[in-house]
């Protein structure tokens, strides 16, 4: 029998927990995995947002004005891939997640509670762009003409992933799972009506300027006022989708209960 020695050359094992950004790497891997094994979150974030996208492009259902629907309603439905993912996926998701104690095991991992938050960020952010080159793609076969500058493009969808995030995982974490699962999916579906998704917001006459303060109206109209007008960077969209990212993830970051 041989016994282990610390010998130069000798292995001998180095317990210890993994570098963080390798933590953050692999839960953001796992998290990614089984978002995309899920068939109700696939139903959620791809089929039913590129349904719509061809059903009201292809059909003359709704009054979208002057120019191709597709203009008018692609912007919308990239807005609303995003609230799909970062805000109904992710609080129903999560807060079946809290209910059944996985969170509580995960917080009492090496991996720190933010490192986790972050992990789910980047999870999101990776079917995001899923999300959007699918889209990109079908409505470029639709005869989507786009315009405008990519960067705010792209400021627009990262503000929108974080306020949508933030209100997801607030809601997680202070309801019960079965009333998270309720509300996000009512939740969406209000807002696909009543955001600007496919309904312009000057159907709505007087309401228009209260739906505008939502995130929901704030993304669409940044994407549509870029994408379809082709004008500069949307700076008064910038700044509600900024409001309610410090006021979601700051509230989220306060309440949210991990038990």
């Amino acid at each position: 029998m041989t016994t282990a020695t610390t010998a130069t050359g000798t292995y001998a094992p180095r317990p210890g927990a993994a570098p963080l950004p390798r933590m953050i790497a692999a839960q953001a891997a796992l998290e990614t995995r089984m978002l995309l094994r899920n068939g109700e979150q696939l139903l959620l974030t791809v089929v039913i947002p590129t349904l719509l996208l061809v059903l009201f492009s292809s059909v003359d259902v709704v009054d979208t004005g002057a120019g191709k629907s597709v203009d008018f309603l692609t912007p919308g439905i990239l807005a609303l891939a995003v609230m799909s993912t970062a805000f109904t996926g992710q609080a129903i998701a999560t807060g079946f997640e809290r209910r059944y104690g996985v969170l509580k095991r995960l917080a009492s991992s090496p991996l720190p509670r933010w490192g986790l938050m972050a992990a789910k960020t980047a999870s999101v952010l990776v079917t995001e762009i899923l999300q959007v080159i699918l889209l990109t793609v079908i409505a470029f076969a639709l005869g989507w003409s786009p315009h405008g500058n990519p960067l705010a493009v792209l400021l627009l969808l990262v503000l929108g992933t974080a306020a949508f995030s933030g209100l997801g995982l607030l809601m997680a974490g202070t309801l019960k799972a079965e009333a998270t699962l309720a509300a996000a999916n009512l939740v969406f579906l209000l807002l696909l009506v009543g955001g600007g998704v496919i309904v312009p917001l000057d159907k709505f006459g007087g309401a228009q300027d209260v739906l505008g303060l939502l995130p929901i109206s704030a993304l669409s109209d940044g994407l549509r006022d870029v994408l379809q007008h082709g004008a500069g960077t949307p700076w008064g969209d910038l700044g509600i989708l900024g409001v309610w990212a410090v006021l979601g993830l700051a509230a989220a970051g306060r309440f949210f209960r991990w038990e």
